[in-house]
């Protein structure tokens, strides 16, 4: 008996040590970002040997990138085009997975494998074409251009995703909304959506994090200062001959924020979706 409780007790502690290591493989790329942003020269980034650790800690990164630079702009910028291209994917793949699952139709089939191909072209086959759309009708430089072209990005997933949400929720939710006198859009609004909380969120989110991170369509695009998301901003600090390492990891940690915020967020939606009850009482 106690050789069986030891061995488990060596079982366990070894579970315990590959979580901590793998803990420390994913946790390791933001903590030297986060020591970085606060070395307060280049050549304390640079120093070698490498000092782990800043020898006094200092915000000049931050104060740069918020007091000199444009990284509010930036900021601005990327939540803007990313909650509006979360937002419209989101209404887009509610209305197209909701018809979709519930409704049959000719080319059903065709029309889900049409949106299942496009998410195997990569965008920047896309772009030559689109430079020369958007700049003929003058509809360069302009972030709600942005939104609605990472919106247009995001619909195929949405789609998929959610119509599959929609196939695991019974109809007959919907039937019973029906006979309570209905219609299809106050049943899908009052009965279905809310016990669809966790693919919505988890839907958005997708959207939002990848419209978020997006550089090579914003880079394209955007030339102006002040219509730049934060990944092009953050691009603008790779110099010719040199790297801005301190402000990029500084920009870096705080871009990394509203994100953080969101899981938070939508954790708390996740869950109620979850255990929210789905049938009548």
């Amino acid at each position: 008996m106690k050789a069986k409780k030891v061995n488990k007790a060596l079982l366990r502690l070894m579970k315990y040590i590959v979580l901590a290591a793998f803990l420390l493989v994913v946790i390791f790329p933001f903590l030297w970002m986060l020591v970085t942003s606060l070395k307060g020269s280049q050549a304390e980034i640079y120093a070698f040997p490498v000092q782990y650790l800043p020898k006094e800690p200092s915000m000049i990164n931050y104060e740069s990138m918020l007091w000199k630079g444009n990284f509010g702009q930036y900021m601005r910028n990327s939540l803007i085009v990313s909650f509006a291209a979360g937002l419209f994917a989101c209404v887009v793949g509610i209305c197209s997975g909701y018809i979709i699952s519930r409704f049959k139709f000719r080319f059903k089939n065709a029309l889900l494998l049409f949106y299942l191909v496009t998410q195997m072209i990569p965008t920047f086959i896309m772009l030559p074409s689109l430079y020369q759309m958007l700049s003929k009708h003058h509809m360069l430089n302009s972030i709600w251009v942005m939104a609605l072209l990472y919106t247009n990005m995001m619909i195929p997933f949405s789609v998929v995703t959610l119509r599959g949400f929609f196939d695991g929720i019974s109809s007959s939710l919907e039937e019973a909304a029906w006979i309570d006198g209905c219609s299809y859009g106050m049943a899908l609004r009052k009965v279905i959506i809310p016990v669809m909380k966790p693919g919505i969120a988890a839907t958005f989110i997708f959207a939002f994090i990848n419209s978020w991170n997006e550089l090579f369509m914003a880079i394209m695009f955007i030339d102006k200062d002040k219509y730049k998301t934060i990944p092009v901003g953050l691009n603008g600090l790779i110099l010719k001959y040199d790297i801005k390492w301190g402000e990029m990891a500084a920009g870096t940690v705080m871009a990394l924020i509203p994100t953080i915020l969101l899981f938070a967020f939508a954790q708390k939606y996740m869950i109620e979706g979850l255990t929210a009850g789905s049938v009548k009482g």
